[in-house]
């Protein structure tokens, strides 16, 4: 008895993992796509800036969003006990680690808008490709994690997968991106 109750209370936890894995690749692919099928305006500007001068800009922005990823890190850490040596978290962490994160998404569009509409999807060399279908998966990583951390029904790795692949994809963006922009100046 106990077995067939386990297994039907979990059928939502993994019905809730399966929509959230499907809809992030559905974002991803339809990113992939639109970025693959548009065409590239290199006279695309961000915040008034073009060519290098809005590349350069991108660079500090995504430099600003790889160091608040490392703030969700640590509060994501810090909410599951998993920070060494700083004990239970403080009543805040759970509302900085979601505002953050909020910020952190902002932050994202005006560096994800210039990038498919100035390149699009391209994968010339194998930077240029990791960054743009590490770009595409990010939305897609954030569209799941948002799904999954409403769920009440989840295995205890899922948000913490969620969380890490997110955190991944801003530091392989940042190093594909921004650090090459970086050190080129």
């Amino acid at each position: 008895m106990t077995g067939s109750r386990t297994r039907t209370s979990n059928r939502p936890g993994r019905r809730r993992l399966t929509a959230a894995a499907g809809l992030a690749l559905v974002v991803a692919a339809a990113l992939y796509a639109f970025g693959r099928t548009h065409t590239p305006n290199y006279d695309s500007t961000l915040f008034g800036r073009r060519g290098n001068d809005a590349n350069a800009l991108k660079a500090e922005l995504g430099t600003a969003l790889l160091c608040l990823a490392f703030f969700q890190l640590i509060l994501a850490l810090w909410m599951y006990r998993r920070l060494p040596g700083a004990g239970a978290a403080p009543r805040w962490v759970p509302l900085a680690h979601r505002l953050g994160g909020a910020v952190l998404f902002v932050l994202s569009l005006p560096i994800a808008y210039h990038c498919i509409t100035a390149y699009g999807v391209q994968t010339y060399s194998a930077r240029v490709a990791l960054h743009s279908i590490a770009g595409c998966f990010f939305y897609g990583a954030f569209a799941t994690k948002v799904l999954l951390v409403r769920s009440r029904y989840l295995t205890a790795w899922a948000l913490p997968l969620a969380g890490g692949t997110l955190f991944s994809l801003v530091a392989i963006l940042w190093f594909s991106g921004a650090l090459w922009q970086l050190t080129r100046s």
